[in-house]
């Protein structure tokens, strides 16, 4: 289970990184984050530097992803999709599989903003999560592109 915390919940990225990096057995919670990290090199300069890493802030306006939030979403997505909650996300998975070419990478990747639109309404409607929102907005992802006359 993740910490609360900001700080607490960097240090799992971290920490994991450099167990992989010292050769040191992984946790399965780790491994995970170890291969997602192996999909994003850019994110590796910013977890050499530890210190400065754990209270930095990473505001949109300076065009800078959060590798934190980003690392994060991938593993919700992840999770969902093992148990498959919400109900019939692996098969919206599986539409955005063939609209991808097979790409999972980028499947993930569109679904993720997805989970990222929908956490943002809820937060700031001050409102529960919307469940059929995000699944209608992932549903629209795996559509094929519809050519206009």
């Amino acid at each position: 289970m993740f910490p609360s915390d900001r700080q607490g919940h960097r240090r799992i990225f971290i920490q994991a990184w450099q167990k992989a990096q010292a050769g040191v057995p992984l946790e399965p919670l780790e491994d995970q984050i170890v291969l997602l990290l192996r999909q994003h090199p850019e994110y590796h300069v910013h977890l050499d530097a530890t210190e400065t890493l754990l209270d930095q802030d990473f505001p949109p306006e300076l065009g800078r992803p959060n590798p934190f939030l980003h690392l994060g979403l991938h593993l919700a997505i992840l999770e969902q999709l093992s148990i498959d909650q919400p109900t019939g996300i692996r098969r919206l998975y599986q539409g955005l599989m063939q609209a991808t070419g097979g790409d999972a990478h980028a499947s993930e990747h569109q679904m993720m903003d997805c989970l990222a639109e929908a956490l943002w309404r809820s937060q700031r409607n001050q409102a529960p999560f919307d469940v059929t929102g995000y699944l209608d907005c992932i549903r629209r992802a795996a559509q094929p592109a519809r050519s206009h006359p």
